[in-house]
């Protein structure tokens, strides 16, 4: 496979989120990844402590520039998720335009980060240019349900307004929508989460059809970061591989979340003691400290960075653990 992405994300030394959380597991299988990375941080900023650089719209479009120039800037498919300034989401705009018109069926996969629970956590002017000039082109969006809230203007109290809201997104552009998470009732009941997709595609002879699916996913008791950009980096993957079955994408899709989370917090509740020791039998109750992990102990975000490599296997071939209803 010849097929190769420009990822414009962040980017920690330490850890897994943005650039770190997509690259590796688009390598996997099988896609060259081009990193642009927006910021460099020690670490993601769920630590006590991180520092780093940010890029700034004019860094951007020089790195661009320089790929340009050397008549390299030929891609099959542009990821973007986390930026906080308002200039640089413009800047990847007008970069996104001159490629589609270098490649006219290169395919665009935006995470439109806005925020979460019903809080924004990037600054309020970056939803006018999401709404206005990202999301009409882009081809495939994985907003939360907050986020589609934000984007479409409605609320969303039920699965039929879920679905309304994903139509009017689909109206905007895009030919995929999936939302990623909501708090809709599951009919499995309130501990899953509630996902929901929906894509258009059109036949050889020229007619339209659409897919819709739900996902009923297990609530996990943890805070993981970066699961974001893995899910967005799989849903480009798997819709490539089945470009026109997003029941198949999405099932791999989460099936690789599920595996790479369990095995996360299998490794968290599994550590002891700042020295790794996993033997519980052989670190006394006395000895327990907020840096150790284990049942009625919460992980800390060190204990909780995904564990991707160790996950190789399962994002080559996931074993489907999750099936997607088709409504």
């Amino acid at each position: 496979m010849d097929c190769r992405v420009l990822s414009i994300q962040s980017h920690v030394v330490r850890g897994y989120v943005g650039n770190k959380s997509a690259t590796f597991p688009l390598q996997v299988l099988g896609f060259e990844v081009d990193s642009i990375n927006s910021v460099q941080f020690s670490n993601h900023t769920g630590y006590e402590h991180w520092k780093g650089q940010v890029l700034t719209a004019d860094e951007l479009h020089v790195l661009y520039e320089g790929i340009k120039l050397n008549k390299v800037s030929q891609y099959d498919y542009v990821l973007t998720g986390y930026t906080r300034d308002v200039s640089f989401l413009e800047m990847v705009v007008n970069i996104l335009q001159e490629l589609k018109i270098i490649n006219p069926s290169l395919v665009y996969v935006c995470d439109p980060v806005l925020g979460d629970n019903g809080a924004m956590y990037v600054p309020e002017d970056l939803l006018p240019v999401y709404r206005d000039k990202v999301v009409p082109v882009a081809d495939i969006i994985t907003p939360n349900q907050f986020e589609a809230e934000l984007l479409t203007g409605k609320k969303i109290s039920t699965e039929k307004d879920a679905i309304e809201a994903i139509d009017m997104l689909l109206a905007m552009g895009p030919h995929t929508v999936v939302i990623t998470s909501s708090e809709l009732l599951s009919p499995l009941g309130d501990q899953y989460l509630v996902a929901l997709g929906s894509q258009t595609t059109v036949g050889l002879d020229g007619t339209k059809k659409k897919q819709q699916i739900r996902m009923d996913i297990p609530k996990v008791d943890a805070v993981f970061v970066g699961t974001g950009d893995l899910f967005a980096a799989m849903l480009l993957a798997w819709t490539h591989h089945h470009p026109n079955d997003l029941k198949t994408a999405c099932e791999k899709t989460v099936s690789v979340m599920q595996h790479v989370i369990k095995r996360t917090i299998s490794y968290a509740q599994d550590l002891r003691g700042g020295s790794g020791r996993r033997d519980v039998h052989t670190v006394p109750s006395f000895h327990v400290s907020p840096d150790m992990a284990g049942p009625g102990i919460r992980p800390s975000p060190a204990q909780l960075e995904l564990r991707l490599v160790q996950s190789k296997v399962d994002i080559e071939e996931p074993s489907i653990v999750m099936e997607a209803t088709v409504l």
